[in-house]
């Protein structure tokens, strides 16, 4: 018998591109077909079929709080109520600028966009507006949306479809070489690489732009060493550094992975957890900088729908709530004890097999150690994490569909939750066959 996400599928081929919206939902790293949802409330979703699964996609990280929250669902009913967008400003927009600036000091001055792409987009210009220059660095296997410049050695989706050996070319047909030219890529982890390309051409460099905890190459965790050198070199050659917390931000901790770290960059985007599951994005950083931006400046960027006052609320709502005593300690420890719990059952089931976890992100990996460079995690045995994914799948627990995308866990997800996904991790270690 058909599935009806079989049947949505197949017709959604016939109208879009690949079937879905966004290349990782696809499932062609993993293989099967996707899951079309229905229904999200706390930790669990519903799909098409009425089976239920625990998530740990939260939408890719803005599910904070879980699904449905009802104070979040509650306000957005009353904002939208009086209209779904004005295209013009709101006092809603002043709110959520002044709590980012609280929440997130390094962040002077603030403009909403309504993607992470935006952001990080609109934050390059910028910094190449203030600084006069055109080089931007990046790091392999970081992914900071799809604008053509920053789609060298990406993470993310593209990790999916990219040739792994491909250095310094575009990840993306479509992407001019010459767009690409200006954009140079580092290993990420690599301080000396950090120190060698600054000594040669600091005083090129317009920007570097960083997941400083990066998400989408699966979860790496950066060495201290490698941020404060890259802070130190920034300064010293006036290079603009903006930290992309587009996943981290208020993911992490509360201040973002700046604030966990204590790096303070020149320049931040955010977006996620800021939308609360509705499309949100924003940039800042100092306010001498921001001050290049039109309608004050000679930097032009836009947004019909930016700002939004039902996307805004989604997002105010969030941030006000995440600010309660010990929300940050006890979404860790509720990571902490999922990722101990896999390690175990794998260790177990004699399955070669680690994992790490920073505030309520995780990541999962089918090698010895836990990895700290693109290089490493593309070596990670990849056919055993397609195999756990569909087995865990199958016991109604919800994954990322690729090897190659950090993990999340929602203030809602309970004790019995995690109980749950561990006895089912116990069948899936033990049915992989490497």
């Amino acid at each position: 018998m058909t599935s009806t996400n079989q049947t949505l599928f197949e017709k959604s081929l016939a109208l879009i591109p690949g079937g879905v919206n966004s290349p990782v939902r696809a499932f062609r790293s993993v293989g099967g077909t996707p899951i079309f949802f229905k229904k999200g409330l706390g930790s669990k979703l519903w799909d098409v079929d009425g089976k239920e699964y625990i998530d740990y996609i939260n939408s890719w990280g803005p599910m904070i709080l879980g699904h449905a929250h009802p104070q979040v669902i509650k306000a957005v009913q009353e904002v939208a109520a009086n209209s779904l967008s004005f295209g013009a400003p709101t006092g809603l927009e002043l709110e959520i600028a002044e709590l980012i600036n609280k929440l997130v000091p390094s962040m002077e001055q603030v403009r909403l966009v309504s993607s992470g792409t935006e952001a990080t987009m609109s934050a390059i210009r910028v910094a190449r507006g203030f600084t006069g220059r055109n080089k931007l660095v990046k790091f392999e296997g970081c992914y900071h949306g799809h604008s053509d410049a920053l789609l060298v050695k990406a993470g993310s989706g593209l990790l999916t479809f990219s040739d792994p050996n491909a250095k310094g070319v575009p990840s993306s047909a479509g992407v001019p070489a010459e767009v690409a030219a200006h954009t140079l890529t580092l290993e990420y982890n690599n301080t000396q690489q950090l120190k060698d390309l600054f000594a040669q051409i600091g005083k090129e460099i317009a920007c570097v732009i960083i997941e400083p905890v990066v998400g989408n190459m699966n979860l790496i965790v950066p060495d201290q060493e490698f941020l404060q050198t890259l802070r130190e070199l920034c300064t010293q050659h006036g290079t603009v550094l903006i930290f992309d917390e587009v996943m981290t931000g208020f993911r992490v901790a509360l201040g973002g992975a700046q604030a966990l770290y204590n790096i303070k960059p020149d320049m931040t985007t955010l977006g996620k957890v800021i939308g609360g599951g509705l499309p949100v994005g924003a940039f800042g950083g100092r306010k001498d900088i921001m001050q290049c931006l039109a309608p004050i400046g000679s930097v032009y960027q836009a947004g019909t729908l930016s700002g939004n006052p039902v996307a805004v609320t989604a997002g105010l709502e969030t941030l006000k709530l995440i600010q309660a005593p010990d929300f940050y300690s006890r979404l860790a420890a509720q990571t902490q004890k999922l990722v101990e719990g896999l390690k175990a059952a794998a260790k177990e089931a004699g399955v070669i097999f680690s994992a790490q976890s920073v505030g309520g992100m995780f990541g999962l990996y089918f090698s010895e150690k836990c990895p700290t460079s693109y290089d490493e995690v593309m070596h990670s045995n990849k056919e055993a994490f397609n195999q756990f994914f569909h087995s865990m799948l199958d016991s109604g627990i919800y994954l990322g569909p690729s090897a190659f995308e950090a993990g999340f866990v929602s203030a809602a997800h309970s004790d019995a939750d995690i109980a749950k996904t561990l006895n089912a991790a116990k069948v899936a270690f033990s049915r992989i066959k490497v």
